[in-house]
Protein backbone atom coordinates (compact mmCIF):
# COMPACT_ATOMS: atom_id res chain seq x y z
CA UNK A 1 0.00 0.00 0.00
CA UNK A 2 1.62 2.99 -1.23
CA UNK A 3 1.18 6.86 -0.19
CA UNK A 4 2.09 8.02 -3.31
CA UNK A 5 -0.26 9.64 -5.90
CA UNK A 6 -3.12 11.28 -5.29
CA UNK A 7 -5.80 10.83 -2.27
CA UNK A 8 -8.32 8.14 -3.19
CA UNK A 9 -11.64 9.25 -1.76
CA UNK A 10 -14.98 7.04 -1.53
CA UNK A 11 -17.86 9.24 -1.58
CA UNK A 12 -21.19 7.49 -0.56
CA UNK A 13 -24.68 7.95 0.20
CA UNK A 14 -25.48 5.32 2.40
CA UNK A 15 -29.02 4.14 2.93
CA UNK A 16 -32.74 4.92 2.13
CA UNK A 17 -31.35 8.75 1.36
CA UNK A 18 -32.37 9.85 -2.11
CA UNK A 19 -30.78 13.21 -2.15
CA UNK A 20 -27.22 13.32 -3.48
CA UNK A 21 -26.60 17.10 -4.92
CA UNK A 22 -24.32 17.61 -1.50
CA UNK A 23 -22.61 14.31 -1.88
CA UNK A 24 -21.88 15.34 -5.42
CA UNK A 25 -20.87 19.08 -5.09
CA UNK A 26 -18.43 17.36 -2.34
CA UNK A 27 -16.78 14.68 -4.75
CA UNK A 28 -16.43 17.98 -7.14
CA UNK A 29 -14.85 19.95 -4.91
CA UNK A 30 -12.73 17.06 -3.97
CA UNK A 31 -11.76 15.92 -7.44
CA UNK A 32 -11.14 19.57 -8.65
CA UNK A 33 -8.32 20.19 -5.90
CA UNK A 34 -6.92 16.89 -7.35
CA UNK A 35 -8.13 13.86 -5.20
CA UNK A 36 -9.42 10.61 -6.67
CA UNK A 37 -12.92 10.26 -6.30
CA UNK A 38 -15.08 7.43 -6.13
CA UNK A 39 -18.60 8.24 -6.30
CA UNK A 40 -20.47 4.97 -5.34
CA UNK A 41 -23.80 6.33 -5.89
CA UNK A 42 -27.27 6.62 -4.13
CA UNK A 43 -29.23 3.76 -1.71
CA UNK A 44 -25.57 2.06 -1.08
CA UNK A 45 -25.20 -0.30 2.09
CA UNK A 46 -22.30 -0.21 4.15
CA UNK A 47 -21.12 -3.46 3.04
CA UNK A 48 -20.86 -2.07 -0.25
CA UNK A 49 -18.99 1.15 0.69
CA UNK A 50 -16.64 -0.55 2.68
CA UNK A 51 -16.15 -3.32 -0.66
CA UNK A 52 -15.92 -0.62 -2.53
CA UNK A 53 -12.85 1.47 -0.38
CA UNK A 54 -10.88 -1.51 0.07
CA UNK A 55 -10.87 -2.44 -3.71
CA UNK A 56 -10.03 0.84 -5.08
CA UNK A 57 -7.38 1.14 -2.36
CA UNK A 58 -9.07 4.47 -1.05
CA UNK A 59 -7.73 6.45 2.13
CA UNK A 60 -11.23 7.82 3.38
CA UNK A 61 -14.83 7.21 3.14
CA UNK A 62 -17.54 10.81 3.34
CA UNK A 63 -20.79 9.88 3.73
CA UNK A 64 -23.24 11.98 3.11
CA UNK A 65 -26.47 11.05 5.23
CA UNK A 66 -29.62 13.26 5.65
CA UNK A 67 -32.59 10.63 6.43
CA UNK A 68 -31.34 10.69 10.43
CA UNK A 69 -29.86 7.22 10.08
CA UNK A 70 -26.11 8.41 10.54
CA UNK A 71 -25.71 7.01 14.46
CA UNK A 72 -26.97 3.63 12.65
CA UNK A 73 -25.26 3.96 9.41
CA UNK A 74 -22.07 5.66 10.55
CA UNK A 75 -21.27 2.97 13.05
CA UNK A 76 -21.80 0.00 10.74
CA UNK A 77 -19.46 1.23 8.12
CA UNK A 78 -16.51 1.98 11.12
CA UNK A 79 -17.46 -1.87 12.48
CA UNK A 80 -17.05 -3.45 9.02
CA UNK A 81 -13.91 -1.51 8.28
CA UNK A 82 -12.39 -2.88 11.53
CA UNK A 83 -13.76 -6.25 10.70
CA UNK A 84 -11.45 -6.20 7.68
CA UNK A 85 -8.51 -4.42 9.19
CA UNK A 86 -8.84 -1.27 7.17
CA UNK A 87 -9.11 1.26 10.21
CA UNK A 88 -6.38 3.25 8.22
CA UNK A 89 -9.05 4.41 5.89
CA UNK A 90 -10.23 7.59 7.48
CA UNK A 91 -14.44 8.31 7.73
CA UNK A 92 -16.02 11.44 7.69
CA UNK A 93 -19.39 12.71 7.37
CA UNK A 94 -22.01 15.58 6.84
CA UNK A 95 -25.33 16.23 6.12
CA UNK A 96 -28.00 16.69 8.86
CA UNK A 97 -26.54 15.66 12.06
CA UNK A 98 -27.72 17.03 15.36
CA UNK A 99 -25.07 18.64 17.67
CA UNK A 100 -25.57 16.22 20.45
CA UNK A 101 -24.68 12.95 17.92
CA UNK A 102 -21.48 14.81 16.90
CA UNK A 103 -19.13 13.61 19.94
CA UNK A 104 -20.37 10.20 20.10
CA UNK A 105 -20.14 9.66 16.44
CA UNK A 106 -16.22 10.90 16.55
CA UNK A 107 -15.90 8.64 20.17
CA UNK A 108 -17.01 5.81 17.71
CA UNK A 109 -14.11 6.68 15.13
CA UNK A 110 -16.03 9.14 12.54
CA UNK A 111 -13.07 11.57 11.96
CA UNK A 112 -15.05 14.66 11.33
CA UNK A 113 -18.64 15.60 10.64
CA UNK A 114 -19.45 18.58 8.42
CA UNK A 115 -22.83 20.04 9.29
CA UNK A 116 -24.80 22.13 6.89
CA UNK A 117 -23.28 25.22 5.76
CA UNK A 118 -19.88 23.85 6.06
CA UNK A 119 -17.89 25.01 2.41
CA UNK A 120 -16.29 23.09 0.60
CA UNK A 121 -13.02 24.32 0.85
CA UNK A 122 -13.09 23.41 4.48
CA UNK A 123 -14.19 19.96 3.95
CA UNK A 124 -10.98 20.02 1.14
CA UNK A 125 -8.77 21.58 3.68
CA UNK A 126 -9.65 18.63 6.64
CA UNK A 127 -9.07 16.27 3.98
CA UNK A 128 -5.29 17.75 3.04
CA UNK A 129 -4.48 18.26 6.20
CA UNK A 130 -6.03 14.55 7.88
CA UNK A 131 -6.08 11.76 5.43
CA UNK A 132 -2.37 10.12 5.20
CA UNK A 133 -1.41 11.62 8.24
CA UNK A 134 0.20 9.24 10.79
CA UNK A 135 -1.71 9.07 13.90
CA UNK A 136 -0.76 11.51 16.25
CA UNK A 137 0.83 13.14 13.76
Amino acid sequence: MGVTGPIRVVVAKPGLDGHDRGAKVIARALRDAGMEVIYTGLHQTPEQIVDTAIQEDADAIGLSILSGAHNTLFAKVIDLLEQHDALDIKVFGGGIIPEADIAPLKEKGVAAIFTPGATTTSIVDWVNANVRQPAGA
